[in-house]
């Protein structure tokens, strides 16, 4: 047999563990993962000159723009970035114009993602105040799952009411769709905001004071209990506050299938860098007070805390540095600098490699339905592979993003670890920082038990 790639001289991380040597790959699955001297010849072969093979990193958490605000990205700028970051799927959020709320909106977004796309994506769908009905439509048409803004962010989508969500909840069950949330209590939200603006603030440390802890720790709460009560598969998006930690671990112990993320400007910057970055470190929910990275760090590493991702959220420069912070708007992207950021920490002994490819592949395929054809480098699965350079010295630069949003609070960090190819069933997609071969290579995802059903 000859296989159409051979990737030979490295380490793979499979599940079972670090094998020597490399993969093969016919059509767009793996067939072979073995030592150098048992894999077949291959079409085409990559040297991976001592490197670390690693299944192709999952983002749960981006947000592309297009339809609609395409002026800050679309979904060719954003799944390039994705590529050069060592990304191979992501989950795409709704908050676009028009918000991924019925059929026909999701359709324009997957049109939109064929022609652009270069690397796999799931789309959500949104679970809102007015689109119950819609929901079944939704996951017939291929939605991942369904994304419910429990407080207003980026996008002015309303909060549902508790009724609503409750529904909502028991109608996902029964679509058998896990329902992530943004999980922020929007009335003590709105409240302080008020107070806060009406004091005369306009300081970046507004913004962190207008959403305090007690608004994550209620509303993953209340998440919880209506999942619980409905039987829903819940997903707690972009966790940044220590106290829900012990939520999550006492659900789990009553058996409600709920997962977490967290995201890597939670676990490296603090309330304390708002002075030195301003705006630009503006994200809902906020970064929090010194204290709260050690234990999301802690829950990383014991399972709480199931994945990292980046909750990707592009602007232009002159929407991120406004100088009222009410006027500034939240967010920055992070799809190309997660995984050189979270590799220099593993460099660092925070996270060993193996519990990094737990939590940025394996953890997002199971949660989403997705394991073992997405997350795991063995027999069977979609050949996306990102290799990496774990003795790569370098630093982020905001101007060398492939994301049209150039900027970012990480400008000047310094790595010790990078991608340096990423392959997407079998198709290299970047080489050395350099997107490779044309747009639109991209495949849509759908969870293995709705597309079972269907």
């Amino acid at each position: 047999m000859t296989a159409d790639l051979v990737i030979r001289g490295g380490t793979v991380m499979t599940p079972q563990g670090r094998v020597r040597g490399g993969l093969a790959v016919a059509g767009e699955r793996i067939v072979a993962v073995a030592a150098d001297e048992a894999l077949p010849p291959g079409r085409e072969v990559i040297e991976a000159g001592g490197r670390y093979l690693l299944p192709g990193v999952i983002d749960s958490h981006v947000h592309f723009r297009e339809p609609g605000l395409e002026y800050k990205e679309d979904w060719e700028s954003g799944t390039t970035a994705a590529a050069c970051g060592g990304v191979t799927t992501v989950l795409e959020m709704p908050n676009t114009r028009p918000p991924t709320a019925t059929v026909e909106a999701l359709a324009l977004k997957q049109r939109c993602a064929a022609r652009g796309a270069r690397v796999d994506y799931g789309i959500f769908g949104l679970l809102g105040q007015d689109n119950l009905d819609a929901l079944a439509g939704l996951a017939e048409h291929g939605v991942i799952g369904f994304k419910c803004y429990m407080g207003e962010t980026v996008g002015a989508i309303p909060a549902p009411d508790d009724g609503v969500m409750l529904e909502a909840f028991q109608r996902a069950a029964r679509l058998g769709l896990r329902v992530a949330v943004h999980a922020e209590n929007n009335g003590i939200m709105q409240r302080l905001i008020s107070r806060l603006k009406a004091a005369g603030r306009t300081d970046p440390l507004a913004h962190v004071e207008s959403r305090p802890e007690i608004c994550a720790v209620e509303a993953v709460t209340r998440a919880v209990l209506f999942a619980e009560w409905a039987g829903a598969a819940l997903h707690v998006c972009h966790e940044s506050c220590k106290d829900v930690l012990p939520i999550l671990r006492a659900a789990r112990q009553r058996g409600v299938d709920v997962t977490a993320e967290t995201c890597p400007h939670y676990l490296l910057l603090s309330s304390a860098d708002m002075g030195r970055l301003g705006p630009v470190l503006r994200m809902n929910p906020p970064v929090r007070a010194p204290g709260h990275a050690e234990a999301l760090w802690a829950g990383l590493r014991d399972g709480t805390l199931d994945m990292i991702a980046t909750d990707h959220s592009p602007h232009t420069v002159e929407e991120k540095t406004l100088p009222d912070i009410w006027h500034a708007v939240s967010g920055f992207p992070g799809v190309e600098t997660a995984v050189p950021l979270m590799l220099t920490e593993v460099q660092r002994g925070r996270l060993t490699l193996e519990r990094y490819v737990e939590v940025s592949a394996a953890s997002p395929a199971r949660a989403w339905s997705l394991y073992p054809r997405k997350g795991a480098l063995q027999v069977g699965s979609d050949a996306d592979v990102v290799i990496v350079d774990l003795d790569a010295p370098g630093e982020i630069r905001a101007a060398a993003l492939h994301s049209k949003s150039k900027i970012t609070p990480f400008e000047g960090f310094k790595i010790a670890a990078r991608p340096v190819c990423t392959i997407v069933r079998g198709r290299v997609v970047m080489r050395d920082g350099v997107p490779v071969g044309p747009a639109g290579w991209g495949r849509p995802v759908t969870p293995a038990a709705r597309a079972a059903r269907s």
